[in-house]
């Protein structure tokens, strides 16, 4: 009998995979806590989720982050005594760091490490913001095949109906030609109407270059200053590193200028009314591009807040369709326009709206021509109220 080693051959596939690298990775927000419930690893998803770097909330107990009567605790516990992993749904999670978020949360004991836990956050708002996103490019396409037919349907017959008009007030009596001069005017308001509305029949694609976000922001914020937020004060939050932004200039200005001037709108005219402007980095939002097996990153965040009453619960499901409106005097088309111009940009456009403080964040591609920003016109945080100067 002959004795000796039997060695095996083990394939070499390559360097040992990084671990961190492909957590960060993934949409959905994991940690790992220690023993005593100290957050040992956070990925970039849930940096986000928390609002804060690693490098500040490791070693922080996960109760400074979550409510200490969270069911999450309890599930904790039950996951150390049994080894055993555990799942909830629909936990509501409320807090001054968080907001409030509806998640579902699965927890499960680390084999190779006593006391340690993996614990994976399924956000819900991530869903509802795909939901919606369908909702918001679904208004962008109505408000395109509208304006397509009003073009081609309603424009011919309001010019017959303008001439005749002219020709009748020629031959009426003086008395009378106040009814003909109506007509003129009503059809040349209908007129004018649709002509806003035809830049929703234009189907081609936008051109799109590197944009510094910061400088089409400011621009927009110029502009209301001197306009229709002279009577606002204006905060701007910007994130300074932030890469530069995919897109088509005047459209995102067209954009942004509306959503601030609904802001405004909905502030008082007295002191106390202040609008946000915001930019961030958010990891994990990828889009499915239409017709091609491509999908977008959409890491680029620019929020407008206000400190409105808010926007009714019942305007908030159809508040991007055509001539949906809560002011006496509006057209319903300014938000219209807004998911069309985030739908050509292959983004993403979210509401989120209570009293004194409502929301809109459009999400947009990164240029991945050019990584570099142009810091000058992206300050961290800065005021500008109407007659104080800058």
């Amino acid at each position: 009998m002959v004795s000796g080693t039997i060695t095996c051959a083990v394939p070499d596939h390559g360097s040992v995979p990084d671990y961190g690298a492909i957590l960060n990775a993934l949409p959905h927000p994991v940690m790992t806590i220690e023993a005593d419930n100290a957050v040992k690893f956070l990925n970039s998803a849930a940096e986000t989720f928390f609002d804060g770097s690693a490098a500040a909330l490791v070693g922080q107990k996960l109760a400074s982050l979550i409510p200490a009567d969270s069911p999450l605790f309890s599930m904790i516990e039950q996951a150390r005594s049994t080894g055993s992993s555990f799942a909830d749904y629909d936990l509501l999670l409320e807090s001054p760091r968080l907001g409030v978020k509806v998640v579902n949360i699965e927890v499960s004991p680390i084999a190779e490490s006593l006391g340690d836990l993996a614990i994976t956050l399924f956000e819900r708002s991530i869903a509802r913001r795909l939901h919606h996103q369908l909702q918001f490019r679904g208004a962008a396409r109505s408000v395109s095949a509208m304006a397509a037919m009003l073009a081609h349907e309603v424009k011919n017959p309001l010019s017959g109906i303008r001439g005749a008009a002219q020709l009748l007030e020629q031959t009426i009596d003086s008395g009378d030609k106040n009814l003909t001069q109506l007509i003129c005017n009503e059809t040349d308001r209908i007129v004018a109407l649709v002509d806003r509305m035809e830049v929703f029949a234009d189907e081609r694609p936008i051109r799109k270059a590197a944009i510094n976000i910061h400088e089409v922001l400011a621009h927009c914020r110029r502009v209301a200053v001197t306009g229709f937020g002279r009577h606002v004060t204006f905060v701007e939050r910007y994130d300074p590193s932030l890469p530069l932004a995919l897109g088509n200039r005047d459209v995102l200005i067209q954009l942004f200028l509306n959503l601030l001037k609904n802001a405004c709108e909905a502030l008082p005219l007295a002191t106390g009314g202040e609008v946000q402007l915001s930019t961030a980095y958010r990891h994990g939002m990828r889009l499915a591009v239409g017709g091609t097996g491509d999908r977008l990153d959409l890491p680029l965040v620019v929020s407008i807040q206000d400190n409105g009453p808010g926007i009714p619960e019942d305007l908030r499901a159809n508040l991007f369709e055509p001539f949906v409106t809560s002011k006496a005097s509006g057209t319903g088309l300014g938000l219209a326009f807004v998911a069309k111009a985030v739908a050509d940009h292959g983004g993403v456009v979210e509401l989120d709206s209570e009293p004194r403080r409502t929301i809109f964040r459009v999400t947009l591609p990164i240029s991945t021509a050019d990584r570099e920003t142009d810091l000058s016109a992206a300050p961290h945080i800065r005021r500008f109220t109407a007659g104080a100067g800058e």
